[in-house]
């Protein structure tokens, strides 16, 4: 985890891609965060509310996201750290998350944060301070 020592508005930290998200990934995330709504890990369920298939946990992306920042930065310089849910993200979907400084002061890097499936849907947008130092 290595800061660049120039950090200035248009830094993008290098994306991370996560590999298609498995069903197994979302029993393994419904265990350990506990949320276990069926209509994450459940077929059927997901079927009788209309979608094709179960879909990943929003936290679970959120927790992606997260690991973005804390490859970047050790995770005691996060000040906030927020995000606003936009669209779903299928079963087998591939994610890349990704961050870019939109502003710099008083020693706190301002970034804006995205979650995005390969066709270019966004699922997650938010955006985290972080320490400089």
């Amino acid at each position: 985890m290595t800061i660049p020592k120039i950090i200035e508005v248009g830094t993008e930290l290098p994306a991370l891609r996560i590999a298609p998200i498995s069903r197994t990934a979302l029993a393994l995330f419904a265990g350990a965060s506990g949320d276990h709504n069926p209509i994450h890990i459940d077929l059927d369920v997901a079927r009788s509310t209309g979608l094709d298939d179960v879909f990943a946990h929003g936290m679970l992306s959120m927790a992606y996201l997260a690991r973005l920042l804390t490859d970047w930065v050790p995770q005691e310089r996060i000040r906030s750290y927020r995000v606003r849910f936009a669209a779903l993200t299928p079963v087998h979907a591939s994610v890349t998350c990704t961050a870019g400084v939109v502003s710099v002061e008083s020693g706190l890097a301002t970034l804006a944060l995205t979650v995005a499936l390969d066709d270019g849907t966004l699922t997650l947008a938010g955006g985290a301070v972080v320490a400089l130092d």
